[in-house]
């Protein structure tokens, strides 16, 4: 393997000056510059990243925290994420983070002095609490919020997106809504289900706790929710499932049950994942620009990283808006698209 000493004894050169151009962290000549690019080049010299940032205390990596790496939603993100960084000159290090203290914690320490900062997709509500960091560390929240305004985070529009997507449902004439939730403590299901229970109330509905059923996620969470709302005596005639993967598993359930959609009971997600286009019926979803997500949460991160964590902190909203299609039956009144991020910076 060649090293920066055989690079600089072709040249005819001091390793540190080889090791500024080839770090670009000193002042060099064009000529010198060239030189010993020129000959870098032609010794097919690859710089060794770890003694590259004991010497930058840059490590070119961005760390990347989430609670599962199953699904459309996780692949999306990541894709997003990975654009930017790569764009940027970076590479991810990604692991999953379950969701308690010590594994987020653990996963934390494992990352230090292996990245120049961390996202991090807490399920946990009081995901602030979690993050043992060093306040040189820049770190943002993905999809959870914290107490004050110390650090960066990005969230989804998930009230307001539940409330329309119900407000829908409660337009086509469904009083009788269910809504399949998200995992206990978790932000998202939290707010979604919160919109849900206000479109109920703006309807003149009184929201039923025995509607309200727990998927946590996932397709099977969904199907068994499903199959124990059809056993009830009185059934609902809608299901708002708060997100895709969930209503994908209610979807089956129903089919197998024989029952049909939208005819007998409507059907309605949250995220609007490639998949939701080409399920049968066609998946009715709260659309989320999911790859914009991560490429976001890259960008509020490199920006924290440029400013050595000095820089006033954002609290930013990712929109959502509906896609209405067959699973939930006609179309509703067209309505502009909102932007598709509400961006509100919040100072330290």
């Amino acid at each position: 393997m060649v090293t920066i000493k055989d690079v600089a004894r072709e040249a005819n050169m001091s390793v540190a000056t080889v090791s500024r151009v080839l770090n670009g962290s000193g002042p060099v000549s064009e000529k010198t510059r060239r030189l010993i690019h020129d000959v870098a080049g032609k010794m097919r010299y690859v710089p060794h990243s770890g003694a590259r940032s004991l010497i930058t205390s840059k490590t070119e990596t961005l760390g990347v925290l989430l609670p599962d790496l199953y699904g459309e939603f996780f692949s999306e993100v990541i894709r997003g994420m990975d654009d930017t960084a790569q764009r940027n000159g970076f590479h991810l290090l990604i692991s999953r983070a379950y969701a308690d203290r010590h594994g987020i914690e653990t996963a934390i320490r494992a990352m230090r002095g292996r990245v120049d900062g961390v996202v991090v997709m807490s399920p946990d509500l009081d995901a602030e609490s979690l993050l043992n960091m060093p306040s040189t560390m820049p770190v943002v929240l993905l999809c959870s919020v914290s107490r004050g305004n110390g650090i960066d985070s990005l969230t989804i529009q998930n009230c307001r997106g539940a409330r329309e997507m119900v407000g829908h449902l409660v337009s086509l004439g469904h009083k009788r809504i269910a809504i399949i939730k998200g995992s206990p403590r978790n932000y998202d299901a939290a707010e979604r289900l919160r919109g849900y229970r206000i479109a109920l109330r703006e309807a003149g509905i009184v929201p039923d706790t025995s509607l309200e059923l727990t998927g946590n996620f996932t397709e099977a969470g969904g199907y068994a929710a499903a199959i124990e709302l059809l056993a009830m005596r009185v059934r609902p005639t809608a299901i708002f499932a708060a997100n895709d993967s969930m209503a994908i598993g209610a979807l089956s359930a129903l089919r197998e049950s024989g029952v049909e959609v939208p005819e007998d009971m409507a059907v309605a997600g949250f995220d609007d994942i490639p998949l939701a286009r080409y399920m049968d019926p066609p998946l009715s979803s709260v659309h989320v620009p999911i790859c914009e997500l991560g490429a976001r949460a890259v960008e509020i991160l490199l920006e924290g990283i440029t400013h050595k964590n000095g820089h006033a902190r954002k609290r930013e909203r990712v929109s959502t808006k509906l896609v209405i299609r067959s699973s939930t039956g006609r179309q509703p009144a067209e309505r502009p698209p909102p932007k598709t991020l509400n961006r509100e910076m919040a100072s330290v």
